[in-house]
């Protein structure tokens, strides 16, 4: 019983806190990285840790995320599987990195951009989406 009372507040403290297990990135190639990775992984949470916390990146979030779900299993495995291609970074400012790159798995180009905030490096979805902002 005594260890009934140990083990259930333990439990809980380390369900309460998901996102301890990503560690902040210390540039923005690594925070542009760990968003990928872990959007191929399938891994939302984690792409959510290294993205701009506000509502219009969340809903692009949640739309990469379905449209992942909605791919046969074959296709979620090729993608976890999948190594990251960086074609190009582009540095206009110091705090902001424009990453572009592809996959292996199936070779598509694309752009994030990767800002500095708050002492921070995290990537604004909504330029992937719309790369005139």
């Amino acid at each position: 019983m005594r260890y009934l009372f140990i083990c259930i507040p333990l439990l809980f403290l380390s369900c309460g806190n998901m996102n301890s297990d990503y560690k902040k990135a210390d540039n923005a190639l690594d925070a542009g990285r760990e968003f990928i990775d872990g959007c191929l992984k399938g891994d939302f949470s984690k792409a959510a840790f290294f993205m701009l916390p506000d509502d219009t990146n969340k809903k692009f979030l949640d739309g990469l995320e379905k449209q992942y779900r909605e791919k046969g299993r074959d296709g979620r495995q090729q993608y976890r599987e999948a190594s990251i291609n960086i074609a190009g970074i582009d540095n206009p400012t110091e705090t902001v990195t424009i990453i572009n790159y592809s996959n292996s798995y199936d070779k598509v180009a694309h752009k994030i951009k990767v800002v500095q905030q708050d002492n921070k490096w995290m990537v604004d979805l909504k330029y992937t989406f719309n790369p005139n902002l």
